[in-house]
């Protein structure tokens, strides 16, 4: 483990877990989010940002030339209720660079003021967009972190079930199962450096809406994967959304998927977002660029 990353779990159960366990408002988190973001997420100057506007509003990230055959959607995290292309700048921005490949971030409706099926509407407004400038699905790569990588998901089953089977799919520490039932919420709770496990329930309410927690539009977990491609999912042993990935590895392995699930210890949940500061965040996305470069 690197000095950053011991560093870095410090501050984030010392200021940001305690933070998160007594907000009580999601306009608090969002600012909380925004705020930390334009001070230390900053997008490289050599990687370029312009937005489409539409429903959902698109940014781009391009590495200057694009080398890439493929087109990365990319779903922020916040647990569907906070994040924004902006707070992902940076890290759209490292899978730009290291994959070579233009970068989409859609704004998506965020709850509670739209609760699901309100973000995988916009996923799929999204992708037709995306996929009308292409031509081709299989030009496609669906990623996202966290709740965005629970979206990305969901995304890919009805992308699955539509016939329009996107190249491949990637995901940090996806929240994919609403009904809670992973044991790493228990297991994990006190060595978990960032999200408060007491705080699950209440978030997943205000997400889904009139949907039940087992709605494969929300939890992908329990969503049918007709022919997946491709799928390489990351999460921290220490975790407490870590059995979430194994069981949706699991569930995409017998669906026919070839899924690479790659468990690291240590790190804090989506630990990518941190590229540029901790090491084991950028070997992470090298890791998307190499997986990338065989779809």
């Amino acid at each position: 483990m690197s000095g950053q990353l011991v560093i870095l779990n410090e501050l984030l159960r010392l200021a940001v877990r305690p933070r998160l366990a007594t907000v009580t408002k999601p306009g608090e988190a969002r600012r909380d989010f925004d705020l930390f973001s334009q001070f230390f997420l900053r997008l490289a100057s050599d990687v370029t940002h312009t937005v489409e506007p539409g429903r959902p509003p698109l940014h781009r990230f391009s590495p200057g030339a694009v080398k890439g055959s493929h087109v990365i959607m990319y779903f922020h995290g916040g647990g569907y209720m906070a994040g924004s292309p902006r707070t992902h700048a940076a890290l759209a921005g490292a899978l730009a660079r290291a994959s070579g490949c233009e970068v989409v971030l859609p704004d998506y409706r965020l709850a509670p003021e739209n609760p699901a099926p309100a973000a995988l509407e916009d996923a799929c407004a999204a992708h037709a967009n995306v996929l009308d400038r292409v031509g081709a699905p299989d030009r496609i790569v669906l990623g996202g972190d966290s709740a965005g990588g629970g979206l990305a998901l969901s995304l890919l089953a009805d992308l699955c079930a539509r016939g329009e089977r996107p190249a491949a799919a990637f995901a940090f520490s996806p929240w994919v199962d609403m009904t809670l039932s992973g044991a790493s919420l228990r297991e994990n709770a006190d060595t978990e450096a960032y999200l408060p496990a007491n705080r699950m329930e209440l978030a997943r309410d205000l997400v889904i809406g009139s949907l039940a927690p087992e709605d494969p539009r929300v939890s992908p977990l329990f969503a049918a994967f007709e022919a997946p491609p491709p799928v390489q999912i990351h999460v921290g042993r220490s975790e407490i959304l870590r059995d979430d990935a194994r069981a949706m590895a699991e569930h995409l392995r017998n669906a026919g998927g070839q899924v690479e699930l790659d468990e690291r210890p240590e790190v804090p949940h989506a630990w990518p977002i941190f590229c540029g500061y901790v090491p084991e965040a950028d070997e992470t996305v090298a890791s998307v660029a190499r997986f990338l470069g065989r779809a």
